[in-house]
């Protein structure tokens, strides 16, 4: 008993100890680190520098959201927490004959976060292909709606 107390005090004692040195030096790094948010995984159909060129060769997609950021046009044709699920939806549009590229990106904001949670439990339980490009459809909305009107 009596040595079990006073291995308890050393490893509480080394604790603050180093809990102290990690405050010091990396504090910084621990609070940023935790405030970039939680990480998505943006299915990217392309980046284009026109607006007319990125409309002429999206035309045929009906699910999409347009980010522009820098003069630059950004087209995500899904949005996922899973990256099973975002290889999963990837799958489909390649199999249509789409470049997709994966970019995971940070957001904060919890609302966002349920929802997209949420919708990846049901794209995890579906392997249909229409059911999973409109649950997408409502994935993107949702982001519109959220993030984007921030």
């Amino acid at each position: 008993m009596k040595k079990t107390i006073i291995l308890g005090i050393a490893f509480l004692t080394l604790g603050m100890i180093f809990g102290k040195f990690i405050d010091q030096k990396g504090s910084q790094s621990i609070v940023s680190a935790l405030n970039e948010g939680k990480t998505y995984y943006f299915l990217q159909e392309g980046v284009y520098t026109s607006k007319e060129v990125m409309e002429e060769n999206t035309k045929k997609l009906n699910r999409k959201v347009t980010d522009v950021i820098e003069n630059k046009y950004y087209v995500y044709l899904g949005i996922t927490r899973n990256k099973k699920n975002a290889e999963k939806i990837k799958k489909i549009y390649e199999d249509d004959g789409y470049q997709i590229y994966i970019k995971e990106m940070k957001y904060e904001n919890e609302e966002f976060y349920n929802n997209v949670t949420q919708f990846d439990l049901l794209i995890e339980n579906t392997k249909k292909k229409e059911e999973i490009l409109a649950i997408e459809e409502v994935v993107l909305a949702n982001y519109e709606e959220i993030i984007k009107k921030k």
